[in-house]
């Protein structure tokens, strides 16, 4: 290539790399439209209480991020219904957090993507007294805790209760949650409580080891599944909390929302990655109420689901993650994009040397084509009255030729073209004579 230069006119080279480099530039612009900056090393997850299992899971989250240099940041909040909040506000910091099943609507999934739901969170309704009670509808006139201003509970428990017909009167519902809510029904303050959280909670089992306090079975649970499509049924079964006790005594059938981990839509991909293998790390195990491998999953479509999580979740992390390194794999992912227009460059430094050639000689060859054109026109339609304007057409083109200015790399074609012409000046003198 560094010959090439040698003796050719820059403006030449101008003319035909022109084109070539504002192709190379027009390339890099496209690469650079798909190339993502690179990741932030610190974001923001909103959670729930510190005692909650949204705060407990996002925990794990932080430690699996900090594996790979990424600082997750986690702040408490009321529950979900604050947590959409929070995700629907462009003044918040927050880029994601836990939304409950139910607590959102599509409408307010703009500038929203769902990754994926983790875990199923079981509506736990406990209630006091000796009457089996199996449908919402007969705590109608019951004092009852609800859940906390704010918390995916309240707001379960409201659609529930409204679904029956119930829960205009706020005078009989308490906004309180967890330990609170437990210890109110324990001590006769509440006829029944709301409370979702895992089979494991310290405050669920507290109410399933006392014998004042059943667990209601929803005998309507297809009904409910029916009309809330973002609830599921799942089955408590028997002894399952507790062997020995017998806890529960019979299987409980129970409603249960997803816990959907959701983002707004400007989070990077990789970070989307990187959260889709922590969700799997977290929640792909089996639990009470779910099979290992159920989890993460589509289940409440509630919001639109990220792609880059669901490819996550069925073909494993993308290429380069899983040889190296969180960052260095991000790192390579954005060389490899722009390192394309540099491969176009490959054959580009090949075909110019060509293109350069083909434009200077083919303003030659233009003249040859003319010179061959007259020729045969002599040599077959002599007429000896239009001598002299043979001449001046061989004349013409011997000066058109002479004014060209060729790069003295190729000026051997311009002195062929001049002997060329006094060959054929020197067949018009001939055919003259003949005349």
């Amino acid at each position: 290539m560094k010959n090439f230069f040698r003796n050719k006119s820059p403006k030449e080279i101008l003319i035909v790399g022109l084109p070539f480099l504002a192709l190379i530039i027009g390339m890099f612009w496209v690469a650079s439209i798909f190339v993502q900056p690179a990741p932030p090393k610190h974001i923001i997850m909103t959670t729930g209480t510190e005692s909650g299992a949204y705060h407990g899971y996002a925990k794990q989250y932080q430690a699996i991020l900090a594996r790979q240099g990424i600082t997750l940041e986690l702040q408490t909040s009321s529950g979900a219904v604050q947590n959409l909040q929070r995700l629907q506000d462009a003044n918040s910091p927050v880029s994601i957090g836990f939304i409950q099943g139910g607590v959102a609507t599509a409408e307010d999934g703009n500038n929203l993507l769902s990754l994926g739901s983790m875990y199923y969170e079981p509506l736990w309704v406990f209630y006091r007294g000796n009457k089996l009670i199996d449908h919402i509808a007969q705590l109608h006139d019951k004092k009852l805790a609800i859940g906390a201003e704010g918390s995916g509970t309240r707001k379960l428990s409201l659609q529930i209760l409204a679904a029956n017909d119930m829960g205009k009167d706020q005078a009989n519902l308490e906004p309180l949650s967890g330990d609170e809510a437990a210890q109110a029904l324990m001590q006769g303050k509440v006829d029944a409580t709301f409370i979702i959280a895992g089979a494991d909670s310290p405050v669920v089992r507290k109410l399933l080891g006392d014998d004042g306090v059943h667990l209601m079975s929803f005998v309507q649970a297809d009904a409910y599944v029916k009309r809330f499509p973002f609830l599921s049924k799942v089955i408590l079964p028997r002894g399952a909390v507790d062997l020995v006790r017998d806890i529960p005594s019979q299987d409980v059938t129970i409603l249960a929302a997803t816990a959907n981990l959701v983002a707004r839509d400007d989070i990077h991909p990789a970070l989307v990655s990187l959260l889709a293998q922590a969700a799997l790390e977290v929640h792909g195990k089996a639990g009470m109420f779910q099979q290992a491998g159920e989890f993460p999953a589509a289940k409440d479509l509630t919001f639109e689901v990220s792609k880059d999580a669901e490819r996550h979740y069925k073909s494993g992390p993308p290429f380069l993650q899983r040889y190296l390194p969180f960052w260095a794999a991000v790192l390579v992912d954005r060389i490899l994009v722009m390192a394309i227009p540099l491969l176009a460059l490959i054959p580009i430094l090949r075909i110019l040397p060509a293109v350069y050639k083909w434009r200077v000689t083919s303003r030659v060859y233009r003249w040859y084509g003319k010179l061959s054109a007259l020729e045969g026109e002599i040599r077959n339609q002599y007429d000896p009255a239009r001598h002299v304007e043979y001449l001046e057409k061989i004349d013409e083109i011997e000066e058109r030729a002479n004014s060209y200015h060729i790069p003295v790399a190729y000026a051997h074609l311009n002195y062929t073209l001049r002997e060329h012409i006094n060959l054929v000046r020197a067949a018009l003198e001939r055919k003259n004579r003949q005349a």
